[in-house]
């Protein structure tokens, strides 16, 4: 993307087209788990009712982080979508803790002598259809998100990919039941507590990377190395210090002090500020943001 602008506009129009289908299909699980009387598959509605909420919170910290710099905000809005992303990783965690005690309960029903209804056909068909169409909707998210370098269409992306893995469960317990008999319900909360492990493991990745990066953490290693290169590789540079670096949003920030011949003039040292400058806005984009403190080299 060229411009903050068009990254916004992507971004918004990808999360769109993927709350139109969680709202279809989470009306379908609804009239499945009704018709079907699978509880299990109403409760996987409940949970692609949530993508929606996050859907909803994911476009308006997208809306917010594409504004301008103004003079409230004069490093733009960037870390809305930082904490949009992070808001989407604690809601995984809940929907993981949900699948998890939902699953665990269900194992304890049956070992204390208890019995899992038999769901329908039309709950299975249900449960496969949302495998296929939320597996879809993770990639789709995820590809996007890549292109646009959005955290915030990341974290969604695995909601999408959680609500995915929460039908698996579903659909085992739910075949398992149809084809096995009923005692072999037991396989839906089975799988649905081990699947709920892999759900809590992204949500902590998600979480503290957003977190993080709220906190003004610096960026990774190889970010910083790259920066460093881009500065002693360019021309008239003797050496720097104080090489400061965060992320802003989807932006690097950084503030340094390069030290140039004393011998130069102003206007000299000036040019050669102006091209750390432009090679590291041609590496982290226009609207990266770059403060350079100029010195003597002694």
């Amino acid at each position: 993307m060229h411009t903050e602008n068009e990254r916004s506009e992507t971004a918004i129009k990808v999360t769109v087209n993927g709350m139109i289908i969680n709202i279809i299909l989470t009306i379908f699980k609804f009239i499945a788990g009704i018709s079907g009387h699978s509880a299990a598959m109403v409760a996987d509605a409940v949970h692609s009712l949530s993508d929606f909420i996050t859907d909803i919170v994911v476009i308006v910290g997208l809306k917010v982080a594409g504004k301008p710099a103004d003079n409230s905000h004069h490093y733009g809005h960037g870390k809305i979508e930082t904490l949009c992303a992070a808001f989407v990783g604690i809601v995984l965690f809940i929907i993981g803790l949900e699948i998890f005690l939902s699953g665990f309960s269900k194992i304890l029903l049956v070992i204390n002598g208890g019995k899992l209804e038999q769901p329908g056909m039309i709950a299975f068909i249900a449960a496969v259809f949302s495998i296929i169409t939320k597996e879809w909707l993770y990639r789709y998210t995820l590809n996007y998100a890549n292109k646009v370098k959005s955290d915030a269409m990341v974290a969604n992306a695995w909601h999408h990919r959680s609500d995915a893995f929460s039908s698996i469960g579903t659909m085992l317990g739910i075949g398992g039941a149809i084809a096995l008999g009923g005692k072999w319900a037991l396989l839906d909360p089975i799988a649905a507590v081990i699947l709920s492990i892999f759900i809590f493991k992204v949500a902590f990745d998600i979480t503290y990377k957003n977190t993080n990066e709220l906190t003004e953490a610096a960026p990774s290693n190889d970010i910083i190395e790259d920066i460093q290169h881009i500065i002693t590789s360019t021309d008239g540079v003797k050496d720097f210090h104080k090489l400061k670096t965060r992320r802003v949003g989807n932006n690097i920030a950084t503030d340094v002090h390069i030290q140039v011949d004393m011998n130069l003039s102003l206007i000299e040292a000036h040019d050669i500020c102006s091209e750390v400058e432009k090679r590291f806005r041609e590496k982290y984009g226009n609207d990266s943001i770059l403060y350079i403190h100029c010195e003597p080299y002694t």
